[in-house]
């Protein structure tokens, strides 16, 4: 097992080394091969490690790709900082195939996670155990979820074991249908196996997220399973309030409520925190704050107007001395950041600190969500919106040990952005919304609100911001300048990106599907101005 895993770590430090601006396919290979396959234990930690490694990936150059340049961004968390070399970027919307192909061709993603569920199924088909199978599958859910969201339709449901994608595409309903469906079944068996053996914990060795914990994963399972439910909302609302209430059904084995079920791939005591390593590309020597990329002004300017106390853990302070925390403006003309983009603000992240998954606190938003805005008939829920919405802030806080104080009551607003260096200002108004709740307002403030503070919450949660945006319209984001807006005018500058367009590769290796999938569910328009299924509330 020691030799599986270092083997492992060796390959990850070693790409950790390699700048992500060349052509990602070429610089990479994949080290993550499932190791010894007898089932007693040591084929099964290094399959499942693999296969949570397709969430957010160890990898560093494609959480970079993933997390970095396109969810951080994307979702107002991180902004791009690299002066000169990057003249196609996502965040300007004009870049390159090798930026958003990731997802679909990334070695280390899909071909990694289902080569290694075909391990797990193998193991447990010897073993007579199907836990770690449906844990797994749990984790695919995870994995794909982000796919999904980030291109629209994708092959899911006849992806081989191999993970190969060259196969036809299912419309977002049907995958989303799928992992619906495969979390229910997950819950039902792990629950069904807690009945017959209530003591039952998968090998500590092979779970990094709850050292074994069945119980904990169950209650991932169902808070996944709500996130999604209330992502397609606006595309199919009955299914997800059917969704949502099944979730939270206390029969199903519970929800996260506590910081303690927080899921955490906490993998990265022995090796680097891939956010920690590419946020630091090639930062200036001395600095602290970071080198490819720094915080964003958006979340900044929410958390400078509410005095949000969170700020210390979030960011590294700015080299300017005043203001002390102030971001990046993303989607601008990188060369005017010139030799001082080292001084804004940075992430602040450990090398040691595990990845997040998802908190405690985004299902207690999901709920006040939920009840205030989609009005869902739910017998299961007992709280009202002001207290889930409260506890969720205060589980926040919690999670991150900062003090809250008033925040609660804050009635301040976002500041606006003044740029310390003057190029990228921006003179508008970010927003109005304050912190302390209001039951007598409009639905749409409730669900800014809600949706500012589950935002700042799942901090370094990029990919699902992003999706939160999309969905609902909030937070509201600065959006880029002119001259950062280099789409030719296909993306609005207001709207932002909407998805990412299919890899290159895709209309040579998998032509006839593709083609289909953009005719079919895209309308004909494989770009990123296109929306995906679910994003379809009306007005925004």
């Amino acid at each position: 097992m020691k030799r599986i895993m270092n083997k492992i770590l060796v390959g990850t430090l070693a790409v950790a080394c390699v700048s992500c601006t060349g052509n990602y396919l070429e610089i990479n290979s994949n080290p993550c091969q499932p190791g010894d396959l007898t089932p007693d234990g040591y084929g099964l930690s290094s399959a499942m490690s693999n296969i949570a490694g397709c969430v957010i990936s160890p990898d560093v150059n494609t959480a970079q790709f993933t997390d970095c340049l396109l969810g951080g961004p994307m979702g107002g968390y991180y902004a791009d900082s690299k002066a000169s070399g990057w003249d196609n970027t996502i965040s300007n919307y004009n870049p390159t195939d090798n930026w958003t192909n990731v997802f679909m061709k990334s070695d280390r993603i899909i071909p990694v996670l289902y080569t290694n569920l075909t391990v797990v199924e193998k193991l447990c088909e010897e073993s007579g155990d199907n836990i770690p199978l449906m844990i797994a599958n749990i984790i695919k859910v995870a994995a794909m979820s982000r796919v999904t969201d980030t291109y629209g339709p994708i092959p899911y449901s006849q992806i081989g074991k191999d993970g190969k994608v060259e196969t036809p595409y299912d419309s977002q309903e049907k995958v989303y249908d799928k992992f619906f469906e495969e979390l229910t079944q997950a819950v039902n068996m792990l629950n069904a196996k807690l009945v017959d053996n209530p003591e039952y914990q998968l090998p500590s060795s092979a779970d990094y997220v709850f050292k074994g914990d069945v119980k904990k994963w169950i209650r991932f399972a169902n808070s996944l399973k709500m996130r999604l439910a209330m992502r397609i909302v606006y595309a199919d609302k009955a299914k997800a309030e059917a969704m949502f209430v099944e979730a939270m059904n206390p029969e199903n084995g519970g929800y996260m409520e506590e910081n303690d079920h927080n899921a955490q791939w906490n993998y990265f005591m022995s090796g680097s925190n891939p956010i920690y390593v590419a946020s630091r590309y090639n930062s200036a020597e001395g600095s602290m704050t970071g080198g490819d990329s720094h915080a964003a002004a958006d979340i900044i300017c929410y958390m400078n107007g509410y005095q949000d106390n969170r700020r210390e853990k979030y960011f590294v302070k700015s080299e300017f001395g005043w203001p002390e925390y102030v971001g990046i403006r993303r989607g601008i003309e990188l060369s005017t950041l010139g030799k001082n983009a080292r001084k804004y603000s940075g992430i602040n992240v450990a090398e040691t600190d595990p990845v997040i998954w998802m908190n405690a606190s985004e299902v207690y938003f999901l709920r006040a969500e939920a009840l205030a805005v989609q009005g869902f008939t739910n017998p299961y829920e007992k709280s009202t919106a002001k207290s889930l919405y409260e506890t969720g802030i205060t589980k926040s806080f919690e999670q991150w040990n900062a003090e809250i104080g008033s925040y609660l009551e804050c009635d301040m607003q976002p500041e606006k952005y003044n740029d310390p260096e003057g190029a990228n200002s921006y003179s508008g108004t970010l927003s109005n919304i304050t912190v302390r709740w209001n039951d007598g307002v409009s639905l749409d403030e409730k669900q800014e609100r809600i949706i500012v503070q589950k935002w700042i919450a799942n901090w370094t949660l990029g990919n699902e911001a992003w999706a939160d945006y999309r969905r609902t319209g909030y937070p509201k984001l600065i959006p880029a300048t002119s001259a950062g807006n280099k789409s030719g005018g296909r993306v609005d500058s207001e709207r932002g990106a909407r998805r990412m367009p299919y890899p290159s590769d895709e209309y040579v290796s998998n032509k006839n599907n593709v083609q289909e999938a953009v005719s079919k569910y895209l309308s004909g328009t494989d770009d990123m101005s296109t929306c995906v299924w679910w994003d379809c509330k009306p007005g925004i």
